[in-house]
Order: C-alpha cells, then structure tokens, then sequence
C-alpha cells in the first residue's frame, strides 16, 4: 500500500532498518532512505526505483524480488545499508560532514560485518564521502576495513542517463567479480 502524503512527511529525518549479517557476499550501500523507503520501511521501495530490477537482471537474485522481500538477500550473502542513515525527500539534503560521518559508520559495519565486497550505489556520494574525488563507477583499487568495494551508478530513476540494461550490466560485472573470487581459475 502508497504511503499517504502525511505518512510521506512523518517520515522525514527517520530512520530504517540494515539487511545485514556477518560475512557476506556483497553489502549494498545506498546514499540514504528516500521518505518513500522510511514510510514504509523498506529499502529501495519507491516505485521506479531500479535497484531491484537491476538486481535481478544482473543474476544475483533468481527473479525480482519486490523491496518487502529485502530479508530474504541473506539468504543469498547480500545486504542493504546506507551512507547516511537520516531519512529525506532528496539525497541532496545531505551535507558534506553527513556523508563523511556516515563513510566512518559504514568503515566500522565493514569492520564488525567484514562483507567481502562493498558496492555504494552513487558514485557523487562515494566520492565525496570517502574524499575520493576522482573515483569512477566499476571496482576501487583500495579496500575499506579489508572489504573490496565497487561503486555502482545510483538506481534511482532520477539518474535517467543510466539506462536499465546499462545498470544491470554494472551490477553484472560485480556479481562475476564477486564470483570470480569464490571460484578463481
């Protein structure tokens, strides 16, 4: 069920839950909730958001699995948090020092969780919350608290020049990459 405009804006500044555990595969880190997510609690829950989509057709996930299934991604070694964990209507109401709180939160997840990748999805906030400014989409060459990371184009449909088969191939080649390192040749 939609969120109501009122439940849109009670949101605001809340907070919600990580899909997380210890050693996984691959933790997704989004930029933050969107008052749609908050609303409702989900991650990635606004219609027209592509992560799930993308998830999918780059082969983590053996079909779509909708945002109120976001649990059942341990099963498969994958998690959800976010850069920074405040609820908004834009992710460009996140200030600079936000964003670099929330790479020291995330440093210390990584640490305590040790996934074996970290994938951010939004180059702008990876770069400016880890002071990487020059970091483009695709693998790092630095590790964060020993996890690899790769960054993804943001999923939000706000992002249209990334089209759903481009998203879908980024997300692709970190599923082999993930892979790769569980099989190496």
């Amino acid at each position: 069920m939609r969120p109501t405009r009122e439940q849109l804006a009670a949101a605001h500044g809340g907070e919600i839950d990580d899909v997380l555990a210890p050693g996984l595969k691959v933790l997704f880190c989004g930029i933050n909730p969107g008052l749609y997510s908050g609303a409702v609690g989900l991650h990635f829950a606004r219609p027209g958001n592509r992560f799930w989509p993308a998830l999918h057709a780059s082969g983590f996930t053996p079909r779509q699995f909708r945002p109120d299934e976001q649990r059942e991604l341990l099963d498969l070694g994958l998690g959800i948090t976010n850069l920074a964990s405040r609820t908004t209507a834009r992710a460009d109401e996140l200030g600079r020092d936000e964003l670099h709180q929330g790479a020291l939160v995330l440093t210390e997840k990584l640490a305590r969780y040790r996934p074996r990748w970290l994938a951010v999805v939004g180059i702008t906030a990876f770069r400016t919350a880890f002071r990487r400014p020059k970091a483009t989409v695709g693998r790092q060459t630095e590790t964060i608290a020993e996890t690899k990371v790769w960054v993804l184009p943001n999923p939000s449909g706000l992002n249209a020049h990334w089209t759903p088969a481009a998203l879908g191939e980024e997300f692709r080649l970190l599923r082999v990459a993930s892979e790769e390192e569980d099989h190496p040749q």
